[in-house]
């Protein structure tokens, strides 16, 4: 998503809690020719967020896509995997459109706001309680926030991928059973590429989407077309 949004002529800022991943990223699109810069962040401490955001310029374009998941049955679910998942899945997702929105404001500027949620925001799913918790609730406050912003043309969006194939996804992926039971569930009967999700994203960023707030994008391959 770095990449397609650097090479629609985006200066882009990489933010993770470890530097390494997101400096290679980072080096490829300036030896493209493309405009980036990295900060290593932990979006789930206010303090570092608050932090950060006050030595910056504002950025039109949020694109908020740290999260995780710790799928288990309800039963078997600590406290702590339901703490662990809201904090970075909806809080800090929260915490990062309302230190961007604070900076457009300010400047009144316009912008784009994409929460990366999931078909999982819009369906159940077993063992994922939690996790669709989560993206239920990031995709009620992508709604809230467009009408909250939408007068100020700030324009709020969640995209809603189903499995990619990536390195987060690839434990899961590679049981033969847990593979079967995607595919099934996926109408175009194949697993999503990370270059699916580029597109996308370009879209909801840029003015091609104009008319568009508080609307989920579906990336799902048709998982919830039943």
């Amino acid at each position: 998503m770095a990449c397609a949004l650097a090479e629609a002529g985006a200066h882009v800022t990489l933010i993770a809690r470890t530097g390494d991943e997101i400096a290679a990223v980072c080096d490829g699109i300036i030896a493209r020719g493309g405009a980036a810069a990295i900060a290593t962040l932990d979006i789930t401490q206010a303090a570092h967020v608050t932090d950060f955001f006050s030595t910056q310029q504002p950025f039109n374009i949020l694109v908020n896509n740290a999260g995780t998941n710790r799928p288990a049955p309800l039963v078997d679910t600590p406290d702590a995997d339901i703490e662990a998942v809201f904090d970075l899945n909806v809080i800090a997702a929260f915490r990062m459109a309302r230190e961007v929105a604070r900076g457009l404001l300010s400047a009144k500027q316009p912008g784009s706001i994409i929460n990366v949620s999931s078909q999982m925001g819009h369906v159940g799913g077993p063992s994922r309680t939690v996790y669709c918790a989560s993206k239920h609730a990031l995709e009620g406050m992508t709604k809230a926030l467009a009408w909250e912003l939408g007068p100020h043309n700030i324009r709020v969006n969640s995209l809603c991928p189903t499995f990619i194939e990536t390195p987060l996804t690839a434990p899961m992926l590679a049981r033969p059973e847990f593979r079967e039971w995607v595919v099934g569930n996926i109408a175009l009967h194949r697993v999503g590429r990370e270059d699916e999700v580029a597109g996308p994203i370009v879209f909801l960023a840029s003015e091609a989407s104009s008319l568009m707030t508080g609307a989920s994008l579906l990336i799902d391959g048709g998982w919830t077309a039943r």
